[in-house]
């Protein structure tokens, strides 16, 4: 009886060693089975860029950096900081920015790119050029060109951003918030029928000036200004003669404070002193990096506007 009492018992033990064996088996097929979707995500991902150009990036990118400061500010207001690895020698906001490595531009460093290894880098078409950026992709590191023409460009962009470095529903909220920022200035310039003129210049000589297609111009909109230039010229920063300019005959221009202006600008051209924006001292120097920058900053530009405007 004992003896069969053992049998039993040799063979429950077995049986219950077969069933353990059989559910390790079934578990490592299903870790197995997991480890290889997971595999199966694309590694990588063909994305198109303002220019059209198609580009081969990480589906996650974890390492970016900017060869813009406009394109850097976007970065810092989408991303996470540590996704930041470096700046350019003319990035200066926010101020976190001071603490990333430099990698200068103009000449570009493309040693120290090759060092820090960036899965990304965002430009600005215009700023970096296309024998440059065709160098550094040639290093194995994609180059992304933004553009900008319209004020909603730069809402778009940092929408593009997000949805690249896969925080879409941060990007989107931003933006939406600056637009919301824009449209209650824009409600203070009630229905007055005067639109002053502006003319903002970007250098003396020649005369270079904020053409009709650029965002200088739409940012006046907001305020109820009008960009001083009449026509959509071939370059958005166009050279202007002292003849055009005195026919335009701004109301206000933007270029450097009076006391600057009249001891420089109007002493090389004096018969420009006919302008109503002089005989009225309508001069106003603006902050550079905010009329220059398509950048998140594009509220407080459009208030720095406002204040020169007073309207």
């Amino acid at each position: 009886m004992q003896q069969k009492l053992k049998i039993k018992s040799f063979l429950l033990g077995l049986w219950c060693g077969m069933l353990l064996l059989l559910f390790a088996e079934a578990g490592c097929q299903s870790k197995s089975k997991k480890v290889k979707t997971d595999l199966s995500v694309k590694e990588y991902i063909t994305i198109t860029d303002d220019l059209g150009r198609k580009l081969k990036i990480p589906h996650y990118p974890k390492r970016v950096m900017a060869l813009a400061p406009s394109a850097t500010e976007m970065l810092f207001a989408v991303c996470d900081e540590s996704q930041i690895i470096a700046r350019t020698q003319n990035c200066n906001y926010p101020a976190q920015v001071k603490s990333k490595p430099v990698v200068n531009n103009y000449p570009m460093d493309y040693e120290k790119l090759v060092q820090l290894k960036p899965d990304l880098i965002f430009t600005v078409d215009g700023i970096t050029p296309p024998e440059v950026a065709a160098r550094i992709q040639e290093l194995g590191i994609p180059v992304y060109f933004q553009t900008f023409g319209k004020l909603n460009d730069i809402f778009d962009r940092l929408v593009d951003i997000g949805r690249i470095m896969h925080r879409d529903a941060y990007a989107m909220y931003y933006a939406d918030s600056l637009q919301k920022q824009l449209k209650k200035i824009a409600a203070l310039k009630g229905n007055t029928a005067y639109k002053p003129k502006v003319l903002a210049i970007t250098w003396n000589d020649p005369i270079y000036v904020y053409g009709r297609n650029t965002i200088f111009t739409d940012k006046l909109h907001v305020i109820g200004a009008e960009n001083a230039v009449t026509e959509v010229m071939s370059q958005p920063y166009p050279a202007l003669t002292r003849e055009y300019i005195l026919k335009v005959n701004p109301d206000v221009i933007i270029g450097g404070t009076f006391g600057k202006m009249d001891s420089t600008f109007f002493q090389q051209y004096p018969e420009l002193k006919q302008t109503n924006a002089y005989q009225n001292r309508r001069i106003f120097a603006a902050t550079d990096d905010l009329m220059s920058r398509p950048s998140p900053r594009v509220v407080e530009s459009v208030r720095e506007l406002q204040s020169f405007l007073k309207l």
